[in-house]
């Protein structure tokens, strides 16, 4: 095949048809930003008595913001490297993130922890930028926490991808991105340690409906018994 016919929008679309299921993040976000809008104040409580002994560290904000940036590298990455990856990875964003926000809907929660920025006796970048936080992000639909969610996935993806399992720096800085990530949504009291925990719960089961079982195994039984009738 010539450059000139690889670089044909037909060519083009045929090989990235698979990045259609992105769609799924403008349903994700109408559905979540309609929550964030009707979830304010009716809403029950998430807590628990260990969230006393965690103490506000405003530092947490830089791996809380890079989680952005954490997610959109592994998406881009399998989308552009291993479609059998980016599928599963993607099963596992979006189904969990389904759940959370049907969580959210029929049992609408939130948490009470956050700090008052003013009294805290000090001003710096990340108490700034914690102020800003907490101004456009409520304090509703926590739990599962949704951060801490798709951090494990990210680390579950890399550490399952044939190309990246024996990269062992890739491995280790997912490993500490995700720790740090988690501990974020705590140590910057936007999430109860309850939240980590449900996150934590729903990794466990996503794995084992996404990843232990071999479907290439199940769809080639499936075309060979259909290859019968």
């Amino acid at each position: 095949m010539s450059f000139k016919e690889k670089v044909k929008p037909k060519n083009i679309i045929h090989k990235y048809k698979h990045g259609l299921v992105l769609i799924y993040f403008f349903f994700y976000m109408v559905w979540f930003t309609y929550l964030e809008r009707t979830v304010t104040t009716d809403f029950t409580p998430v807590y628990s008595r260990l969230d006393d002994f965690i103490p506000f560290m405003e530092i947490f904000i830089i791996p809380y913001f890079i989680w952005f940036i954490f997610i959109f590298i592994t998406v881009a990455y399998f989308f552009f490297t291993s479609k059998q990856d980016f599928y599963k990875y993607c099963a596992f964003l979006f189904v969990g993130m389904t759940i959370c926000l049907i969580i959210y809907t029929v049992w609408p929660n939130g948490h009470n922890l956050r700090v008052d920025i003013d009294t805290l006796g000090r001003s710096n970048i990340f108490t700034r930028a914690i102020a800003s936080l907490y101004s456009i992000d409520t304090s509703t639909n926590v739990f599962p926490s949704i951060h801490v969610y798709n951090s494990i996935g990210a680390m579950i993806a890399i550490r399952k991808s044939e190309r990246l399992q024996t990269i062992k720096w890739v491995q280790v800085t997912s490993f500490i991105l995700t720790v740090s990530i988690s501990m974020s949504t705590v140590f910057l009291k936007q999430h109860s340690i309850l939240d980590v925990f449900g996150a934590i719960i729903l990794s466990i089961i996503m794995y084992a409906i996404v990843y232990i079982p071999d479907y290439s195994k199940v769809a080639k039984k499936t075309d060979h018994e259909l290859s019968k009738v």
